[in-house]
């Protein structure tokens, strides 16, 4: 069965909620709903999640959909895909001004550089928005590397599953002489909300494996994060 986009939207953002990052107080509801049917007060929980929930209306508004929470909607947030292309750099720097202006202070100017290279797509919010103003709820400010790791939406190929965890094979990133950039690919130990064979390729958020994805969800996860990786320089 295809996600729906509540479903969807629920796996991805279960983790750093359960976490106290980001979204409403009660994770538990959101957990119930990422792993059942979802029920309509998904989208009241979605709305209360104020770094996710402005991106997910400019990318439904840019594209002529009336649903924030579309499939093809949430996925483009929080994977990518072709919908990213049709929100433009004014639009998303006009969001990001009204939203985080304030919230960065003295720091704007380092946020706004990004937003020419930006898209509506989770990995711009964690690699150039969040090391300015902090993980929403939690109000972190320049997270070190592995938060800004865990964060992003990243990916890896199952290589055993038990009853309990995967293990995956993952690239964290890392500081090199330029920058950002991907690490040797390490095992790695994850919590799964979806089932999952051996060979499958996972979108892992909060060392949490969110959905499986398939060739063109995987090409499209790597272009986001790349041109993004790209804007971060070594400190």
């Amino acid at each position: 069965m295809d996600l729906t986009g509540p479903q969807r939207f629920a796996r991805f953002a279960y983790p750093p909620n359960a976490l106290g990052y980001c979204g409403p107080g009660n994770s538990d509801d959101l957990l119930h709903l990422a792993t059942v049917q979802p029920e309509e007060e998904l989208v009241h929980l979605a709305r209360a999640f104020e770094g996710a929930f402005p991106y997910l209306e400019l990318l439904a508004g840019a594209n002529r959909r009336t649903d924030p929470l579309d499939p093809d909607v949430v996925e483009a947030y929080w994977i990518g895909n072709a919908l990213l292309e049709k929100v433009s750099t004014a639009d998303l720097g006009r969001s990001v001004d009204d939203r985080f202006r304030r919230r960065a202070g003295r720091r704007w100017g380092d946020l706004a550089e990004g937003v020419p290279a930006g898209c509506a797509n989770h990995s711009f919010h964690v690699l150039s928005v969040s090391p300015w103003v902090g993980l929403l709820r939690g109000g972190l400010i320049d997270e070190p590397l592995g938060i800004i790791d865990d964060c992003r939406i990243s990916w890896g190929t199952v290589l055993s599953v038990d009853s309990q965890n995967l293990v995956v094979e993952r690239s964290p990133l890392i500081w090199s002489i330029d920058g950002l950039d991907y690490g040797p690919s390490i095992p790695t130990t994850i919590q799964s909300l979806v089932p999952c064979e051996i060979g499958d390729v996972v979108a892992i958020h909060w060392g949490w494996a969110c959905e499986t994805l398939d060739a063109r969800q995987v090409a499209w996860l790597r272009h986001v994060t790349n041109s993004q990786l790209k804007t971060r320089r070594s400190p």
